[in-house]
């Protein structure tokens, strides 16, 4: 079975804010077995246009990927995120 993942570009707009972000997501996370394999860091925009964090987190399919960002708790938190950040966000299957 494919796995799932988030694929989000974030440019913070409030970095006082954000944080409560990343603490309100939390329990989604752990609800839904959320893996970080990218979480901000070095980057070099090659083509196209770029954000200022990347972010690309595993799920164990794609049904828990688009479980995880309609839950509840989840969207708690996005209201918050949106409060503080821009972002483009997908969520997407995975090859294998």
């Amino acid at each position: 079975m494919a796995k799932g993942y988030w694929v989000v570009r974030v440019s913070v707009t409030n970095p006082e804010g954000y944080p409560d972000y990343i603490e309100a997501a939390k329990p989604a996370f752990e609800k839904f077995g959320a893996t970080f394999l990218v979480r901000g860091g070095s980057f070099e925009k090659m083509e196209g246009t770029a954000r200022d964090r990347n972010v690309v987190v595993q799920f164990k399919d794609y049904e828990t990927a688009m479980a995880c960002y309609r839950s509840p708790e989840y969207q708690a938190a996005a209201a918050i995120r949106h409060a503080n950040a821009e972002a483009d966000f997908i969520v997407i299957e995975g090859a294998e």
